[in-house]
C-alpha cells in the first residue's frame, strides 16, 4: 500500500522542478554530489534502487550523484521543499531549511521565483501522502523539526 502512495506522490509532482528552468545550473548539481556520509532522507516505505544507510533512527538514500532520475527518492524529487505539516495539520509547500549548506535556493529563497505549478504539486503530494498514518506521523516530525531548525537559525 505504502508504494502505491509514494509512486501516486511521485507522480503528481514529475515533470515539475522548484524553477521554471534546471536550478542545477545555478549551483553545479550540490544536491546530487552525494557521499557515504550524508544522503536523502526516505520518507516511511519507501524502496529505492539506491544504497541505504541507516543514521540516527531514519533511512537515508546514499548515490554517488548519478542517478536514473525517474528512480529518485521522493525527497531528491521535492528537493529544496518539504511537504509541510502545520500546527492545524494543513499541508503546504515549503522551502527546506535541513537544505541550507547545500542549496543555495534555501539560502536566497526569498529572491528566488519558485514554480508555482511545482509548490502546488509538492503540497498535492503531501496530502497524498497523509492518508498514510505513518507518512502522516513523518510529515508532522519532520516539519517539527523544520520549525525548530528555523527557529535556531533565526
Amino acid at each position: 500500500m505504502k508504494k502505491d502512495i509514494i509512486a501516486r506522490a511521485k507522480a503528481v509532482i514529475l515533470p515539475y522542478t522548484p524553477l521554471n528552468a534546471d536550478c542545477g545550473t545555478v549551483c553545479g548539481k550540490a544536491c546530487c554530489k552525494g557521499d557515504k556520509e550524508t544522503g536523502m532522507l526516505l520518507f516511511p516505505g519507501e524502496d529505492t534502487a539506491f544504497p541505504v544507510k541507516e543514521k540516527n533512527g531514519s533511512c537515508l538514500c546514499v548515490c554517488d550523484g548519478k542517478c536514473n532520475r525517474s528512480e529518485r527518492p521522493l525527497s531528491c524529487i521535492i528537493f529544496p521543499f518539504f511537504p509541510y505539516m502545520s500546527e492545524d495539520g494543513k499541508i503546504r509547500a515549503r522551502a527546506d531549511i535541513r537544505g541550507i549548506n547545500i542549496c543555495p535556493l534555501i539560502a536566497h529563497k526569498d529572491e528566488v521565483i519558485f514554480s508555482k505549478i511545482f509548490l502546488r504539486r509538492v503540497a498535492r503530494a503531501g496530502r497524498i501522502l497523509a492518508k498514510d498514518e505513518e507518512c502522516r506521523r513523518f510529515l508532522w516530525e519532520t516539519s517539527r523539526e523544520i520549525d525548530a531548525l528555523e527557529r535556531f537559525y533565526k
